[in-house]
């Protein structure tokens, strides 16, 4: 099969692969479409990972394979997969902090060598531990779809660590994807939402999807506007989704005694800044973090998108052949001024994406 192998520092290749082989009790599942996640991108940019790795995570596609001991799953059913699920037994897991679990930190879906999720493969081998985190996929909904839930979710577990009620003034920093997904989220929700970017088409976007304020980030009034909105009380949490430590600052400048600074994007490891811990302490602002998804959340998540509360469809601006993951990594590292989510389609299978023979773009073939 082919797949785009990870070899080291900014070097993908497309080669040919086994097809991973299934053990009894797992699936073997042909990808339809894998999102391409910014957590990825470091991994290949910075090299933090040794290689070769098959990356993608954000994965929907058929079974084509069912292990001969499992029951509940047939060969030709549509799925959206979950790569990462805890033991729900450590103390890490008592306390909900699933991330932090060593099962949890175990991929459990791979194309080839060291487990890295799999999806810009044609073919993943999806292990037994994280089947709880699969989810069917709606006759009337898309494989492109399938494969938001795992962001959305990830989104949807860093608003619930958020001490919030009706009402409370959020600022959303950064309306890339991930921004304008908590956007929406923080809307449906009952929240006061502030979007803040340098772009006015991702503002507008914003607004469209629930935010109740939009200012550019790069203005000098930025932050007299912001306090001026909560009438100088400050924000009730500000959600930095952006590797920026300057937003960090302002974020922590913004937020009102008492509130919560959530960083989201700072994944990369061994990068320091320095912050006003008197602010945390005096001023009791909660800085706090969240990484990674959680599994329990799936039914919540695959309900919102499945049924169109949160529309998704409308973050994904450009979808790329497997043969140009690399461009389409440089698409989503690097964006433009109309590009949001970025995903790798694959046209073999009915509901797929073909490509388009003269430009390599790609065209809806049937519905998904």
């Amino acid at each position: 099969m082919r797949a785009v192998v990870y070899r080291g520092v900014n070097d993908l290749r497309v080669e040919t692969v086994p097809v991973p082989h299934i053990q009894s009790n797992e699936l073997l599942v042909q990808v339809a479409a894998c999102g391409v996640c910014p957590t990825d991108i470091k991994k290949i940019q910075f090299g933090t990972v040794p290689p070769p790795r098959i990356f993608g995570h954000e994965t929907a596609g058929t079974i084509s394979q069912v292990g001969a001991r499992l029951k509940g799953f047939r060969v030709g059913e549509r799925v959206a997969l979950h790569h990462h699920v805890p033991c729900l037994d450590c103390h890490a897991c008592r306390h909900r902090a699933f991330a932090q679990c060593a099962q949890y930190k175990r991929t459990g879906i791979t194309a080839g060598f060291e487990p890295a999720g799999g999806g810009y493969a044609e073919y993943v081998r999806v292990m037994a531990f994280v089947l709880p985190g699969l989810v069917k996929i709606p006759a009337r909904n898309s494989f492109l779809e399938g494969a938001m839930l795992e962001p959305v979710n990830t989104v949807l577990k860093a608003i619930k660590r958020l001490s919030l009620l009706p009402e409370d003034f959020v600022l959303v920093i950064g309306q890339g994807p991930i921004g304008l997904m908590f956007t929406r989220l923080l809307a449906l929700r009952g929240m006061i939402v502030v979007a803040s970017d340098y772009l006015p088409a991702r503002l507008k976007l914003a607004k469209r999807l629930g935010a109740k304020y939009a200012l550019r980030a790069d203005e000098k009034s930025f932050c007299p506007k912001a306090m001026e909105l909560t009438r100088g009380r400050g924000l009730d949490a500000a959600i930095v989704t952006v590797p920026s430590d300057a937003a960090v600052h302002q974020a922590q400048e913004l937020a009102r005694g008492a509130g919560q600074v959530l960083l989201f994007a700072h994944t990369r490891r061994g990068v320091s800044t320095e912050l006003d811990l008197s602010a945390v302490c005096v001023e009791e602002k909660d800085l706090i973090g969240s990484y990674s998804s959680d599994f329990t959340l799936q039914n919540q998540v695959a309900k919102l998108v499945f049924g169109r509360r949160f529309d998704v469809r409308g973050l994904i601006t450009h979808q790329f052949p497997l043969e140009h993951t690399e461009d389409a990594i440089q698409l989503a590292a690097h964006p433009a001024g109309d590009s949001l989510k970025i995903v790798i389609v694959q046209d073999e299978g009915p509901g797929c994406w073909k490509r388009s023979s003269r430009s390599g773009s790609v065209q809806k073939s049937v519905s998904i």
